[in-house]
C-alpha cells in the first residue's frame, strides 16, 4: 500500500503549478496553501481505491493515476472549506495547523477553490484522456462532478450544517453520511472501474462496495470522536457534541454503532466476492478501516 501513496503523491506534485512559484509571484501564496494540504499526509484512502479498482479490472494503475488525484484534490479542498470558521471551526488538522489558521481565512478559501478546479483539469487533462481515451476520461469527470456537488459531497455539507443544534431523524443523518463522506468514497471506486473495465455491472458493484464502505467509515469516525484523543486523530474530538450535531453516535450508543461498522465492512465484503479477480487488497481496506484508531 506504501507503494501507491508514494505512486499517488509523485504524480499529485506534477500537476501541480509549483515551478510558477517564486518571490515575485502575486499567486504564491495561493499556490503554497494548496501544496500545504496536499501534503499534510494521511491515508490517501479514496486515490488507492481508484487505483485498486483499476487494478482488479485488468488495467495498469498508472493509468488510473490522473483520476486518483483529481479526487485527492477535491477530498483536500474539501477539509480546508470544513475547518473554516463558518463550518466546522477546526484549528488542526492531521495535527497540524488548519490551513485557514496559516494562510488566512480569505486565502483557505481561496486555495479550496483553486483545488476543486485543477481536479477537473486533472481528470479532463491531456495525459488522462492519453492514457485512457476521450470517453473514459469523460465518465470519470462526469462521475466526479455529480458525486462531489450539489447531489453528492456538498449537499451532505448542507445537511450537516442545517442539522446543528437540532434532533434529527435516523434517516436524515444516513443521508448525510451517504452524501458527505459517502460520495467521494463511492467516486473512486466508481472511477477506478471505469477505467478498468467501463462495464455496467463492475461500476455498480464498485458503487456499492463505496456506498456501504462510506457508511462504515462516517460511523467509525463518529465513534473515534468520541473515544479517541486529540493526539491520535490529529484534530479536535468531541467536535460533533459540541457543536449538537445529531450523529448515530447520539441516536444508537456507542455499542450499536460498533455493530454497524462491522455490518456494512460485511456488506461492503460481500459486494466484492462478485467479482472474479484478486479482492483481496480491496477487503483489507474495508478491515482495516474499521478497526482504525485514527
Amino acid at each position: 500500500m506504501m507503494n501507491y501513496i508514494e505512486m499517488i503523491e509523485n504524480e499529485l506534485w506534477s500537476y501541480l503549478p509549483t515551478d510558477e512559484i517564486t518571490e515575485e509571484s502575486t499567486e504564491k501564496c495561493l499556490l503554497h496553501s494548496m501544496r500545504y494540504s496536499l501534503e499534510a499526509g494521511g491515508k490517501r484512502v479514496r486515490p488507492t481505491l481508484v487505483l485498486l479498482f483499476a487494478k482488479l479490472l485488468g488495467a495498469d494503475e498508472e493509468k488510473a493515476l490522473p483520476f486518483a488525484c483529481a479526487i485527492e484534490m477535491i477530498h483536500t479542498y474539501s477539509l480546508i472549506h470544513d475547518d473554516l470558521p463558518c463550518m466546522d471551526d477546526d484549528d488542526l488538522r492531521r495535527g497540524k495547523p488548519s490551513n485557514h489558521k496559516v494562510f488566512g481565512e480569505d486565502t483557505a478559501l481561496l486555495a479550496g477553490d483553486a483545488l476543486l478546479t485543477l481536479a477537473f483539469s486533472t481528470a479532463l487533462s491531456q495525459k488522462a484522456v492519453s492514457l485512457v481515451g476521450a470517453q473514459k476520461a469523460l465518465k470519470c469527470a462526469r462521475i466526479l462532478a455529480d458525486l462531489s456537488g450539489a447531489k453528492g459531497m456538498v449537499g451532505g455539507q448542507v445537511i450537516d450544517l442545517q442539522s446543528e443544534g437540532k434532533k434529527v431523524p435516523a434517516e436524515t443523518v444516513k443521508q448525510m453520511y451517504l452524501k458527505k463522506t459517502g460520495a467521494l468514497i463511492k467516486a473512486s471506486c466508481m472511477m477506478g472501474a471505469v477505467v478498468g473495465s467501463n462495464c455496467e455491472k463492475d461500476i455498480l458493484l464498485a458503487e456499492q462496495y463505496g456506498e456501504d464502505l462510506g457508511l462504515a467509515f462516517q460511523i467509525k469516525d463518529d465513534i473515534l470522536d468520541i473515544t479517541s484523543s486529540e493526539e491520535e486523530l490529529g484534530k479536535p474530538i468531541g467536535s460533533d457534541e459540541s457543536n449538537e450535531k445529531s450523529t448515530y453516535v447520539s441516536i444508537y450508543g456507542i455499542e450499536k454503532c460498533r455493530e454497524m461498522v462491522e455490518e456494512y465492512t460485511e456488506k461492503a465484503i460481500n459486494a466484492l466476492s462478485q467479482f472474479e479477480g484478486d479482492i483481496s487488497a480491496l477487503r483489507d481496506i474495508a478491515l482495516k478501516m474499521s478497526e482504525r484508531k485514527n
